[in-house]
């Protein structure tokens, strides 16, 4: 009989910081901007063999009703700086940030980036992301935002036909930078008193979104080109990742939309002469671990009622309704008046920037027929926890998702900064290398090696794209 090959889980960690995840409040919980709180959450992650750790992005702070929105943890700081100084602690952890294309330039990231690479030996990845609000883009000196025909799923052409849009042309173009230094273009040769070849770094870009041309100053990094991650969710953004991408975030959790999810991106893949291995799926993902799986269970309801609080629960309310709430009973039923389309309260937050009277119809179905109080549909429709049991339960869990083709892997979100993954890690993790489905120890040096990435050569660049 042939064997049966196992896939090998892939897992990575997230610093929380941003929505209703962190329980700061928690007695155990530290600072959430010092270097020592980073730190020790990504030593800890690398001490679990874990791929990378990820980064998330905020650049304004999101305000409720005018104010702070107080639910989340705010100062956070900024993300290439803070990987920089964690490349310097750690020696296999991958280390990924979320980068925007609205408000950045491809010349300055790709430098940054590169540079990360150089500093980490070949551990760098970036997410590329952009910024749909004009209430973000006021913190910029050119104001506004990107419509939505210019983000990553629009269909605006260019000049050679194809689709594209602010985030893909930023990433070709930082593509293009990497690759104007050859793999041998660093020649430093004393005798000949030659340092580079005379064709090094010099580019030229030309497209709808950038017209740049000069000499990129960096050289290629170990990896050739950083990972590139993307969280598309539209059937364009899904494409964007199927053509340009090495990881797509998802946030699917019940494993028959995650299979869905899974098969879909990865059949698409074939179009672009990419195989399934080279795009790998990795949902976000929470885990609740205790001795047994009553205890966790118990302890699970206690997180998600610290992270759905009860002016939490009137905040997201209120950010679907468009009205001001506070009058209403957390503990009582959901609010007979209709919603106010055109009103925003809540600004800054992507998840209700559009359908929400559709959102507020299915909420209050979903209510009437469970019975759910305000603050107990808000934990139904944005809390729980994904992985809940003792340690046995947790690692057959996670394994089966994968082994069923419902991810390739997980970004965990503990609830605890710094101390969140330890019990994962401590207790999870073994189990997972006992399956044989967990790596003992990194067998490469670089980000790709972990993923099971191609390198990304100069070749392989031009027949992938």
């Amino acid at each position: 009989m042939t064997a049966v090959v196992r896939k090998q889980v892939h897992l990575a960690a997230q610093l929380p910081g941003i929505h209703n995840v962190t329980v700061w409040s928690d007695p155990r919980s530290r600072s959430q901007i010092a270097l020592d709180s980073f730190v020790r959450l990504a030593r800890t992650a690398e001490r679990g063999r874990f791929d990378f750790f990820f980064l998330a992005e905020g650049l304004r702070l999101r305000e409720h009703k005018g104010e702070f929105y107080d639910q989340d943890v705010v100062g956070r700081p900024e993300n290439l700086t803070m990987l920089a100084a964690l490349s310097a602690v750690t020696n296999r952890l991958g280390l990924a940030a979320t980068v925007n294309a609205t408000f950045n330039e491809p010349y300055e990231v790709a430098r940054r980036l590169a540079t990360l690479d150089h500093l980490s030996g070949g551990r760098a990845a970036w997410n590329v992301v952009t910024s749909f609000d004009a209430f973000t883009g006021e913190n910029f000196r050119r104001g506004g935002f990107l419509a939505e025909a210019d983000l990553p799923h629009s269909r605006l052409r260019s000049s050679g036909g194809t689709p594209t849009s602010r985030a893909a042309e930023f990433l070709r173009a930082a593509r293009e930078l990497w690759d104007s230094w050859a793999d041998d273009a660093v020649r430093a040769d004393a005798r000949a008193g030659e340092f580079a070849g005379s064709g090094a770094g010099a580019f030229a870009h030309r497209g709808p979104h950038f017209d740049i041309s000069g000499r990129f100053n960096t050289p290629r990094g170990p990896q050739g080109h950083p990972v590139v991650i993307q969280a598309g969710e539209s059937d364009a953004g899904r494409e964007f990742a199927a053509r340009d991408a090495d990881v797509i975030f998802s946030k699917y959790n019940t494993l028959d939309e995650a299979r869905a999810f899974y098969r879909d991106v990865k059949g698409r893949l074939a179009r672009y002469g990419r195989r399934p291995e080279d795009l790998l799926v990795v949902p976000t993902a929470t885990a609740v671990v205790a001795d047994t799986d009553a205890e966790a269970v118990a302890y699970a309801e206690e997180i998600t009622r610290a992270q759905v609080s009860p002016g939490t629960a009137i905040a997201h309310l209120e950010a679907v309704w468009g009205r001001d709430l506070s009058a209403y009973d957390p503990d009582g039923p959901l609010p007979d008046v209709d919603p106010e389309p055109d009103s925003q309260l809540l600004k800054g937050h992507s998840v209700f920037r559009k359908g929400r009277e559709e959102t507020a119809r299915r909420w209050r179905k979903l209510a009437g027929e469970r019975g759910l109080s305000i603050r107990e549909l808000v934990i139904e429709v944005h809390g729980g926890q994904t992985f809940v049991g003792g340690p046995r339960t947790v690692a057959d869990a996670i394994d089966h998702f994968v082994q069923s083709d419902g991810a390739d892997g997980f970004v965990l979100v503990p609830h605890l900064t710094p101390g969140g993954l330890d019990d994962l890690v401590d207790r999870v993790v073994p189990l997972l290398q006992e399956k044989g489905v967990f790596r003992e120890d990194y067998t490469g040096t670089t980000l790709r090696d972990h993923l099971g990435l191609r390198p990304r050569t100069r070749t392989s660049t031009e027949e992938d794209s």
